[in-house]
Order: structure tokens, then sequence, then C-alpha cells
């Protein structure tokens, strides 16, 4: 006869609770597996998959009561781990997003925008044009498990042990941001040089020939330029984005070595 006490099936649930929780907040905001698109049923079942192909390889959990205010301290620490590690990837994505605002800017394509239900507003065209030629690359190089192969690793780093989550992670966390810009303006500047070339030749050509209009002659001639460096651009992008998938790698270990003190 199988004798099970009270006290083991709280370290059986806390081994599935506490990296099911953790698994689902990255899974919850991380791009890709957290686009609106996918059922959150199908968000659920993959992160108790996950949780439980995981949970035996672990550490032993700390041997709390299921339910009491230690766990909830404790799966509430889990929920923020997870959902700071998806930020990061959600930067390398919100940079590309950014390079596409730039770049439509310089084009006259910024008043070119429709509902984006992935971030429950207006996106321009090239914005969306660029993350989805993100995503499809990111899938093509497996980046979704090499996220989740990250993710997994911070166990070992960030045990969820009962303690406060050191101060300097997040700080991590906010120096990551700054790529949004940097590594958008960075995508874009091909594009951005030329188009203001363009622009300043445009310029000195009104003030040259001033019975040419520049408003009728110089919308055509940039759009057409920017449609034209975008087709020998963007086959060249994919060693940047790789690059910048993996400073993103680096960066959620970064993140959870800084979250642990270490």
């Amino acid at each position: 006869m199988i004798d099970v006490n009270i006290g083991q099936l709280h370290d059986w649930m806390n081994a599935f609770l506490l990296p099911f929780i953790r698994v689902l907040a990255l899974v919850g905001s991380a791009p890709l597996l957290g686009e609106s698109s996918i059922p959150a049923k199908v968000k659920v079942g993959l992160s108790a998959l996950t949780a439980i192909a995981i949970a035996p390889t672990l550490q032993t959990m700390p041997d709390i009561v299921t339910g009491s205010y230690t766990f909830l301290w404790l799966a509430m620490q889990q929920v923020l781990i997870g959902i700071a590690l998806g930020l990061v990837m959600r930067i390398v994505f919100a940079a590309v997003q950014t390079a596409g605002e730039f770049i439509g800017l310089q084009m006259g394509l910024s008043f070119a925008s429709f509902f984006d239900p992935a971030t429950g507003a207006n996106t321009a065209v090239l914005s969306r044009l660029m993350n989805t030629m993100a995503m499809l690359l990111f899938i093509a190089l497996n980046g979704h498990l090499v996220m989740l192969g990250a993710l997994i690793r911070s166990f070992d780093v960030l045990p969820p042990t009962p303690g406060a989550l050191d101060i300097n992670g997040w700080g991590v966390l906010m120096e990551w941001s700054g790529q949004v810009l940097v590594s958008g303006m960075l995508l874009a500047l091909p594009l951005i040089i030329v188009l203001l070339t363009i622009n300043l030749a445009l310029g000195i050509l009104n003030r040259t020939a001033q019975q040419l209009s520049v408003f009728a002659v110089g919308f055509p001639i940039t759009l057409l330029a920017g449609l034209v460096l975008l087709a020998v651009v963007m086959p060249q992008t994919s060693p940047f984005l790789s690059r910048l998938f993996d400073a993103g790698y680096e960066a959620m270990a970064r993140l959870a070595g800084a979250l642990a003190g270490l």
C-alpha cells in the first residue's frame, strides 16, 4: 500500500507549480509565444508540459506549505522573473519595429498604419513588415527553443528559494531597454542616410529651379527610392538580426545572474 503524507504532497505540488508559474510568465510576455493570436489554453498547456519535462532535472524545491504566504511570495517572484526574461526578448523585436518607424518616417509612409492585434495599437506598415520578417527569422534560427533553454538555465542560477531579488537585476533590464533606440537606429541607418541625401538634393533642386514643385515630385521619388532600397537592404539584415538575437540571449543570462546577486 502506498502511503503519501501531506508533506510529500506539498513537495510534489511545489516541484510543478513554481517552474510552471515562471514558464507561463515568460510565455505570456515573450515574443512569438506570447502573441495574442495564440489561444490562452495553448499557452497554459505548453507551459504545463514544459514544467513537467524540466521538473525532475531541477534542484529540490523549498519545503514550504503550498498556499502559504511564503509560497505566494515565491510565486510572485517567479511571475516577475518570467516577465522580465520575456521582456528582454520583447525589446529585441521592439528595436526592429522602431527601425520600421524610422524608415517609414523618411519614406513618407508614416501615415500608412493599421490596427495591430499583437500590440493593441496602430502600427506602421513597415514596422509590421519588418517585425514579421524578424519573427520568421527567429523561428528559422530556432530562437524560441533557445529562449526556452535560457529560461530553463535560469533555474540553475536563480532557483525558487525564499528571499528578495537583487535590485541590480532591474538595472540590467533598464540598461538593455536602451537597445530599442540604439539597435533600431543602426538597423535603419543605411536607408535613413540615403533618403536624407535624396531630400537634401530635392531641397537644393527646389532652390535652383523654383518652378519645380518639390512636394509634387519629391514624394514619388522618395517613396520609389525607399522601396528599391528596402528590396536591396532587407535580405542583408539577417546577420544583424542574428547577432541581435544572440545579444538578447546573453542579456537574459545577465539578468538572471543579476537578480540572483551574482
